[in-house]
């Protein structure tokens, strides 16, 4: 079943227009939840389906970048297995980030979608051509998003906007 088409014509048309996707961690890649060793380590859960979804964007030529106000070597790791090069962590103001990242791929901001979940994404919202947010985001995130995912953040939300992107882009 097609999701893309229950968009609207004007959303369509924008994520026909997206070139790269930037993706926050802490409730979107993940869970949310942090979990701690007893020697403080922090413990992360990606999602297998996320990582099929970033991969089939990269073979249709959709760069992806991680930007988050944190940082995490679990992170790394993951960026690294899923080919992804342009990771951003520690990141306070994340605008600076995506100004980077658009220099680096040639691209402008509104060729750009981003997945969110709180207050230091409404930035990006504000900047990017698609919003979107994770159903277990803050108030003020999915209010500004152009739209809520239906799975959550670390279950799948990645992968349904990788889905559209790629129905999008007709591959």
């Amino acid at each position: 079943m097609s999701h893309f088409y229950s968009l609207s014509q004007e959303l369509q048309d924008r994520f026909s227009n997206v070139r790269a996707l930037t993706v926050d961690v802490d409730g979107v890649l993940t869970d949310g939840r942090l979990i701690y060793s007893e020697d403080g380590e922090i413990f992360h859960s990606f999602n297998v389906h996320d990582g099929y979804g970033i991969k089939a964007i990269q073979e249709i030529g959709i760069d992806i970048a991680i930007i988050s106000g944190r940082t995490s070597q679990a992170v790394e790791v993951r960026a690294s297995e899923l080919g992804i090069t342009n990771v951003y962590q520690g990141i306070a103001i994340k605008t600076e980030a995506l100004e980077d990242f658009c220099a680096k791929a040639r691209i402008l901001p509104k060729q750009v979608a981003h997945i969110g979940d709180d207050v230091p994404d409404v930035c990006l919202f504000q900047a990017v051509g698609v919003a979107v947010c994770v159903p277990n985001g803050t108030g003020p995130a999915r209010s500004l998003a152009d739209i809520v995912t239906t799975s959550p953040g670390g279950n799948g939300a990645v992968r349904e906007i990788c889905d559209l992107l790629v129905e999008a882009h007709n591959k």
